[in-house]
């Protein structure tokens, strides 16, 4: 039995008002559009769309939020774990509220920590995450699916990536009556096709600001942009999403500064199309820099258009096209309404060939018809290059658009090595329909300054014959290779070969981390069908060599203690740049002894953050902190396998902490350290056991990053983060760390090279502890969380206040547990969590904090075996 602790019990008492009770269950809520996020706040700066779409065409938006945030920062109290969850989803329903948005759909799965990391995400996360968006899809069966980038693009959030590949999925999984029947033969649900699947963003897209930049072009993808300065009730759509952003004070947000008051400096909202099931606005018309664009033939219907409920799709043969190869599109139309006589014309790039007849015949209502098409690219079509294919439908009942992209290329594909978080999105790409999301990521390796490493260059053969031929690197200035090309042969189709170069960073000058960049280089692989061309990038970071020395941790630099050189740690990586040295900078110095590591950071710090209490030692980036991470073996994916700790320099008791964050074994750290204050900073000196490391260190390959993070005020906010390997988002990415070498050093003999498994926080707030989310459950009919429903039912038969507390006769249909909350307009005065431990009629009293305030509701939340059921009942005097 889940029960509520003391401080989740109290938070109750306090959030969210009570939502008035119905006199009966609406029926599922039919939404117009869905956003799918990861967590509360992701689709803030979406809403200025999501309001303008209510308040110009009534457009439903829901909101599905696959973990309510508990594994974030808390800048307004100390609430962690559930109770911090339960704070973040009453952030949510206020911020949304101001967009119009009711319903937000919490699925009740883990926010852990910071990651770059889907395959983490999926980890922790479980495989039936995907079982409840589709649920939730067919329950409200929304015409628009909005979501975030489900690519691994440097320093995007795990958990982002896997809600937008989620909700990717359950665009295609909803419509499939063959994923999770179970929904249908035993819930009632019905397949649903959603319309049209967006992306918040549109990559490498700047649009002005002002309202023209809706008129947003792309020569392959269809961009759409919904412009931020129109007006409601005085205001513009910007200020209103920023008044809502402010709602999550939590995070730290309440402090965003006011919109510019001039609506001509105002930009857009972006999106990007991944498919469509139905007719949109021709990139570069009218109607598609149109703020209606994205909702066009799915909830609106432009003048001259086919009725709403027009299925009309194109869909090639393979993504993979060939220079002089035909190769066949298909047309396909269906008309909830009759169109009468229809036809389809193909438009193609100059110099391609079509051939096939677009005429559908007659369509009457539900018919289905398809065109074939036969298209030719020239021999000339330069290889590597996305085009964008069309076709127009024209019927008695008005036209319609629909395009497709297709990459010309040669009989083999080459790419440098993908990284393993890259590779598993390609593979996970290779399983939609929807090729035109492969390729989003550049692909990159790193080198340690002035050293070597071996690069693959891989191979596919994409054609239908075997082929071989040769593979050539041209490396930029400062780079050399062992050799300038190497041969392949016999390389089957649909096989994949890797040739390996050694390359070396000759010029150790050149700039490393994000001050160097990418170092863009050139690969070339010929075949009897052609060259394939790609520009992959290596990413230089900084190396060191660490010397072993004798330590004392005392916070200052004995005499020998340090003999190796100072690593500069003053290069921004995140937030705003240092003013000068003096507001934010430092240097550090690394050794080893025996089994330990030892770390001296001197730090210029004109100003202090908030001073936390010792037992608030977590969540570093809220306040001044020094982090130290470590990748034994210089080869992790994520950081589960890491090592990272923090030391908060000073606390509110005085003494410095230290803890381990977002890594192996995420908590309260027991680490020797002083720290000794100085004129404008501090001195920080640590130790690290090198058994705490989760594996033993390869002294070869140590990663190593060393990160200082920088408060200037007093609301547990952070604005400089400053280190020596420095990207945005490398707290969560161990392949862009420093790497260090450690002459002389073995590990002790015994200790395992494999990481032991990681200890990942995993607690989240339940559904059933959440009142809005029953309110909402018990008035939209639906049960909680994406689950399925509860096949026995809980009913309230009566729920009288009587003194302090409210007495409750439940009849249940089978054992299960109930959670009950007494609501009024103030929120919860009272609640407990009841084992029904029979079928049949239970009596139980409910505890009052305080006296109900007016009419008062019950809200109860039930679960019985693996479903819920909600409701809400007026209380009785």
């Amino acid at each position: 039995m889940r029960l509520a602790t003391p401080l989740l019990t109290a938070l109750i008492l306090t959030l969210t008002p009570a939502v008035p009770a119905q006199a009966a269950p609406q029926p599922p809520a039919d939404l117009d559009a869905l956003f799918v996020g990861a967590h509360p706040d992701d689709e803030a700066f979406s809403l200025s769309t999501l309001g303008q779409w209510k308040q110009d065409h009534g457009v439903r938006t829901g909101v599905v939020t696959v973990t309510r945030g508990e594994g974030g920062g808390n800048a307004v109290g100390p609430e962690e774990g559930p109770a911090l969850g339960l704070l973040r989803e009453g952030e949510e329903r206020a911020a949304v509220g101001k967009a119009g948005v009711t319903e937000v759909f919490n699925l009740d799965d883990a926010d852990f920590y910071y990651t770059v990391s889907a395959p983490l995400t999926d980890q922790v996360w479980g495989g039936d995450t995907l079982a409840k968006v589709v649920r939730i899809v067919r329950q409200t069966r929304p015409e628009v699916l909005l979501t975030m980038d489900p690519a691994p693009s440097p320093g995007n959030h795990g958990n982002h990536q896997q809600a937008a590949r989620l909700a990717a999925e359950a665009f295609y999984a909803a419509a499939d009556p063959g994923a999770f029947p179970e929904q249908l033969t035993e819930e009632g649900l019905r397949p649903f096709a959603p319309a049209r699947l967006l992306l918040g963003g549109a990559r490498g897209v700047t649009a002005p600001a002002g309202p023209g930049c809706e008129a947003v072009t792309d020569p392959v993808r269809n961009v759409y942009g919904v412009w931020s300065g129109r007006a409601h009730q005085g205001r513009t759509w910007a200020a209103i999403e920023r008044d809502a952003q402010r709602m999550y004070a939590s995070q730290g947000w309440a402090g965003f500064p006011d919109v510019p008051a001039d609506p001509a400096k105002l930009g857009c909202d972006l999106f990007t199309q991944v498919d469509s099931r139905v007719p949109f606005p021709a990139p570069g018309s009218p109607a598609a820099a149109a703020p209606t664009a994205i909702l066009d033939g799915a909830l609106v219907r432009a003048p001259g258009t086919v009725p709403l409920g027009t299925e009309f799709t194109l869909t090639a043969a393979a993504f993979d096209v060939r220079p002089g190869l035909p190769f066949t599109v298909r047309a396909e139309v269906r008309g909830r309404e009759r169109l009468g006589r229809a036809s389809v014309k193909p438009q193609v790039p100059a110099g391609w060939q079509v051939t096939g007849s677009g005429d559908l015949g007659r369509l009457t209502p539900g018919r289905r018809a398809a065109a074939t098409f036969t298209i030719t690219p020239p021999q000339g079509a330069a290889a590597g290059q996305r085009v964008r294919l069309a076709a127009t439908l024209t019927t008695e009942r008005g036209s319609g658009y629909t395009d497709r992209p297709v990459e010309v290329g040669a009989a083999v594909r080459v790419t440098q090595q993908l990284l393993p978080q890259v590779g598993q999105y390609e593979k996970w790409v290779g399983g939609l329909p929807a090729a035109q999301l492969r390729g989003l990521v550049t692909p990159v390796l790193t080198l340690g300054s002035g050293g070597s490493r071996q690069v693959g260059v891989v191979v596919t053969n994409v054609g239908d014959s075997a082929q071989s031929g040769t593979v050539k690197v041209e490396l930029p200035r400062g780079f050399t290779a062992d050799r300038a090309e190497a041969p392949y042969s016999g390389l089957a189709p649909g096989a994949s070969v890797t040739v390996p170069f050694t390359v070396t960073n000759s010029d150790p000058s050149l700039k490393t981390s994000n001050e160097g960049g990418d170092y863009v280089y050139t690969v070339t692989a010929t075949s009897g069908g052609g060259s394939s061309v790609s520009r992959p990038a290596l990413e230089l970071v900084p190396a060191t060599v660490i010397p072993r020395s004798a330590v004392t941790v005392d916070g200052v630099e004995g005499p020998g203690e340090y003999p190796g050189p100072a690593l500069g740690i003053s290069r921004l990586w995140e937030g705003t740049a240092c003013s000068s040295a003096a507001d934010c900078s430092g240097s550090a110095k690394v050794a080893w002894h025996d089994d330990t590591l030892y770390v001296l950071a001197t730090v210029k710090d004109d100003v202090a953050g908030t001073r936390l209490p010792a037992a608030d030692c977590k969540r570093h980036w809220r306040t001044d902190a020094l982090e130290v991470t470590l990748d034994p073996r210089g080869v992790s994916e994520n950081t589960s396998t890491t090592f990272k700790a923090a030391v908060l320099p000073v606390t509110a008791e005085g003494p410095p902490c230290t803890l381990r964050d977002a890594d192996n074994r995420q908590g309260p750290a027991d680490l020797p350290v002083a720290v000794k204050p100085a004129e404008g900073g501090h001195t920080i000196e640590l130790a690290i056991p090198l058994e705490q490391v989760p594996g033993a260190v390869d002294p070869g390959r140590l990663g190593l990053n060393i990160l200082y993070y920088d408060s200037d005020t007093q609301d547990k906010t952070g604005q400089t983060r400053i280190g020596w390997s420095t990207w945005g988002g490398v707290q969560g990415d161990p392949y862009r760390w420093g790497l260090a070498t450690l002459p002389g050093y073995q590990p002790p003999p015994g200790r395992p090279t494999t990481p032991p498994a990681p200890v990942l926080p995993a607690t989240a707030l339940s559904s059933l502890d959440s009142p809005a989310s029953l309110e909402q459950a018990a008035r939209l009919g639906l049960p909680l969380a994406g689950g399925p429903p509860a096949a026995a039912p809980l009913r309230v038969a009566a729920a009288v206040v009587r003194g302090d507390a409210v007495k409750v006769t439940l009849v249940a249909g089978a054992p299960g547990e109930a959670h009950l909350f007494v609501r009024d307009a103030k929120g919860t005065a009272g609640s407990r969590v009841v084992t029904v431990s029979r079928k049949g009629v239970t009596t139980v009293s409910v505890p009052l904090g305080r006296e109900v305030s007016g009419p008062g509701t019950l809200a109860t939340g039930w679960r019985a075996g693996e479903g819920t059921r909600a409701s809400v009942r007026p209380l009785g005097r």
